[in-house]
């Protein structure tokens, strides 16, 4: 199959009016996994979409599609659907999970253990404090910190990560190639210069007020646990918390002044059953078994891909497997795709690894999607 025209055919399914995510992961599916065949069957049977659906499957902006397909082809650009096996695993099983996701930067930081850090935009002083604060720590215990690109608490969460040397992940509700609000260009450079900016919505989609709820269910889905530092009655955040909840995910809440009314959401958090915290240790300790375990299943499923016989994979070990890896890297920082160079693995499995071996203490994450080896085991960082 020609992989040009299967992005193609992804692009234009995605970019088919009132066609949402549920349906194109539906039509793929019935289609043995491929976008082509799904837009065979969605233009046979397309009686049954709007006029607006029906027109562009007949006749699509077919500049639009090639800007897409040249948008793809950009190092540190990617596009990583329900198909491949670097699909967050932690994604394919919420409600509505995304068909595909769009991502401006390293598209691996997705595949790490990420604790959502969110609350108001018009957060307090003391509030983006807590933010800076958790955020910097807890970045600097492994986790990637995953928020919004809002406002107040997720900025000062992106940025604490940053400045810890870590990267993050925003996730948000416009095309990645926009920024909203636009005060914050400068960070979303950084964030894609060492995390990712993420998106299911295609390129140079505007943000629209249905898309910011709608994008809080990746944002809760692909990380561990979520933190919210400060949210009124109603917020956003508080839509977050809940799908998280709902999602099987913890939920963290940080108590506040009665007298503040930004503190009314996490005391209600906390009144639903939310884990009351006061320091970053308190989540390091309740997520870091689940990290572990993340880690492990990631390993086995992309391990579980590769090319070679079953006999040869169930032959050779995990201890084998990173001792290679070790020897691999020597004990300079190295590049992930130099790394991927060297020991002829994929990206994916590469990741699976060297969280384990980080997880061990036994390597080390580098800004810029680098890594290197350390000269002694070291105790896990921050746990």
């Amino acid at each position: 199959m020609d992989e040009l025209e299967e992005l193609r055919a992804w692009m234009l399914l995605l970019r088919t009016p009132g066609f949402g995510a549920a349906m194109v992961r539906e039509a793929v599916a019935r289609a043995d996994g491929t976008a082509c065949g799904a837009l065979r069957l969605v233009r046979e049977r397309c009686d049954g979409l709007d006029a607006a659906a029906q027109a562009w499957l007949r006749r699509p902006d077919e500049k639009r599609l090639e800007d897409d397909l040249c948008w793809l082809s950009e190092p540190q650009h990617a596009f990583v659907r329900c198909t491949d096996l670097d699909f967050p695993p932690l994604l394919q099983g919420i409600d509505q999970p995304p068909a595909a996701l769009f991502v401006m930067g390293d598209a691996s930081a997705l595949l790490r253990p990420q604790v959502a850090v969110v609350g108001a935009r018009q957060a307090s002083m003391s509030g983006r404090l807590h933010a800076r604060g958790f955020a910097g720590e807890l970045a600097r215990a492994g986790f990637v910190i995953t928020s919004g690109l809002a406002d107040g608490v997720d900025g000062a969460a992106h940025e604490a990560a940053l400045d810890a040397g870590q990267p993050t992940v925003a996730v948000v509700g416009t095309g990645v190639d926009r920024v909203y609000p636009s005060k914050h260009r400068g960070l979303a450079r950084r964030i894609a210069a060492s995390g990712a900016l993420v998106s299911e919505y295609p390129l140079d989609t505007p943000g629209k007020a249905d898309h910011f709820p709608r994008r809080n269910r990746i944002l809760s889905g692909l990380a561990l646990g979520t933190l919210v530092v400060e949210a009124g009655l109603p917020s956003g955040s508080l839509i977050s918390a809940r799908l998280a909840a709902e999602q099987g995910r913890e939920v963290f809440a940080l108590p506040g002044s009665i007298h503040n009314p930004l503190a009314r959401g996490c005391h209600q958090l906390i009144r639903d059953g939310a884990r009351l915290v006061e320091c970053a240790s308190e989540i390091v300790e309740v997520l870091a078994p689940l990290a572990a375990d993340m880690g492990a299943e990631l390993a086995r499923r992309l391990g579980s891909s590769h090319d070679a016989s079953a006999d040869t994979h169930e032959a050779t070990t995990a201890s084998s497997v990173d001792t290679e890896l070790l020897e691999a890297m020597g004990y300079d920082p190295i590049l992930m795709d130099e790394l991927a160079e060297r020991t002829g693995q994929s990206a994916g499995t590469l990741t699976s690894r060297l969280l384990m071996l980080e997880l061990d203490g036994r390597v080390e994450s580098l800004p810029g999607n680098r890594y290197v080896r350390l000269k002694s085991p070291a105790t896990r960082r921050g746990w």
